[in-house]
């Protein structure tokens, strides 16, 4: 899809709904994989699940921020039209990207137990924590795999085939999950090879989708030229810090759930799982600006960069909106689909309800930025992140839980999400990022001036 022409309001909803479909399936995979272990194992092997996936998502964080900068890379070499260049970063990238998810691998897998121990994981779900890590820690290079090959196809714009690999991944996740936790008495470890399992299929799905496309894509492992090994690390490292900055920062918040004991953690961990569903339109619309920004900037309409804007903030105003309202509404019986602790329960309908009323302001801080990250300013993204979680919302959830208790935390994130869309739409709108060049070896075209 081409970006660079045509209406955008009909681009931007037909090019965003295969990444939301693809986010919620993504999201699913580990929904399904938690209702499968919360239903047969307990609420212990949740919260145990619940703490393993979140050291996860942090240990991958920085691969994963190093993948995300591919989107915009791609995208603005699309945009200039420049198919040269693309075959040498994709080369350079399958490097970088390979050798880095082997090394967080082996590492992950070696100090699982180290990594819980700082977390202040309770001891009654020490090991089955322990043993979910070490096994999912298995599946990091068919995990970073197919997110870049997706990642690479949607910044070219087809947001369509991505959706495929994971729609794979999904369903098979879903029927293993069960046969190996009950069928081969695996138990939370079978939850973790399940998932391995998935995405190692959707991996070689995704490369022989890729040796079916006549060449079009070269997919081969290169070392880069300087000037290109530049630009990848110059985007790659600050996105890899974004994600440790922000999964850190839930890490952190995690630590504090953990000190209200057992059933505020398996609570926490519902809603966790349901708050990682009901962001995906923000996310999806995020990324398909960031996209269409960047095709734009490499083509030099800087007009249609704004309204690309316009229209991704009067979409997450209208849909995150309503889902903070049926949210209210139908919070209780979402939190019961995966625990029934009544302690637990009630923590977390409290924790959705509060936090609900702030999610218009979170989804702008995703528009805003994904604009910004389409010039390719992302020291700039990673300041406002850090102000966004360590200056904000961490220290506002402690301070609320020391005045409130456990219920104390979802308000203080919130008040945080609200704080930081300010900073957003304030750098946005007078911050430098139009000025930023991104391949500086080329005659790629400057901002407006």
């Amino acid at each position: 899809m081409d970006f660079t022409r045509g209406s955008i309001p009909p681009k931007l909803f037909r090019f965003s709904l295969p990444i939301l479909l693809a986010n919620l399936l993504q999201a699913s995979m580990q929904l399904v994989n938690g209702l499968w272990v919360g239903n047969l194992l307990g609420s212990e092997a949740f919260a145990a699940v619940t703490v393993g996936t979140t050291l996860l998502v942090v240990v991958l964080a920085f691969v994963l921020g190093m993948n995300n900068a591919t989107l915009t890379i791609f995208a603005q070499l699309r945009g200039a039209g420049d198919g040269r260049a693309i075959d040498a970063y994709l080369g350079g990238f399958v490097l970088i990207l390979g050798v880095l998810s082997l090394i967080v691998g082996v590492a992950g897998h070696a100090f699982a137990e180290s990594l819980l121990v700082v977390l202040n994981t309770p001891a009654p779900i020490m090991e089955e924590a322990r043993g979910y890590l070490q096994v999912s820690f298995l599946g990091t290079v068919f995990l970073v795999g197919y997110n870049f090959i997706g990642t690479m196809l949607r910044a070219f714009g087809d947001s369509r085939t991505p959706l495929y690999f994971v729609l794979l991944a999904t369903v098979l996740a879903a029927i293993i999950t069960p046969l190996l936790i009950v069928g081969r008495g695996m138990g939370v470890n079978g939850a973790a090879w399940a998932v391995v399992l998935a995405q190692a299929a959707a991996f070689l799905y995704s490369l022989w989708y890729l040796a079916r496309s006549s060449g079009r894509y070269r997919l081969r492992p290169q070392r880069p030229k300087f000037a290109q090994l530049r630009t990848i690390l110059e985007l790659g490292i600050p996105s890899g810090v974004q994600m440790i900055v922000i999964y850190a920062g839930m890490t952190v918040i995690l630590s504090l759930v953990n000190a209200f004991g057992a059933d505020v953690v398996a609570g926490f961990g519902a809603a966790q799982r349901l708050d990682s569903i009901i962001l995906l339109p923000a996310i999806a619309l995020g990324t398909a600006v960031n996209a269409m920004a960047a095709q734009n900037i490499g083509a030099g309409q800087w007009g249609r960069v704004e309204q690309i804007s316009r229209v991704g903030v009067l979409h997450n105003v209208g849909v995150m909106t309503a889902i903070a309202v049926v949210l209210l509404v139908w919070a209780e019986p979402l939190v019961r689909l995966f625990i029934r602790d009544e302690g637990s329960v009630a923590f977390g309908v409290s924790y959705l309800r509060t936090i609900a009323l702030f999610y218009p302001f979170l989804g702008l801080n995703f528009i805003f930025n994904g604009v910004v990250r389409g010039s390719g300013a992302m020291v700039q993204v990673l300041a406002l992140n850090i102000i966004s979680l360590w200056i904000l919302r961490v220290p506002l959830a402690y301070w609320m839980a020391s005045l409130y208790g456990e219920r104390g935390i979802a308000l203080g994130m919130g008040i945080g999400f609200l704080l930081s869309s300010l900073f957003s739409a304030a750098y946005y709108r007078w911050g430098g990022w139009r000025d930023r060049q991104l391949f500086r070896e080329s005659s790629a075209p400057a901002g407006p001036g």
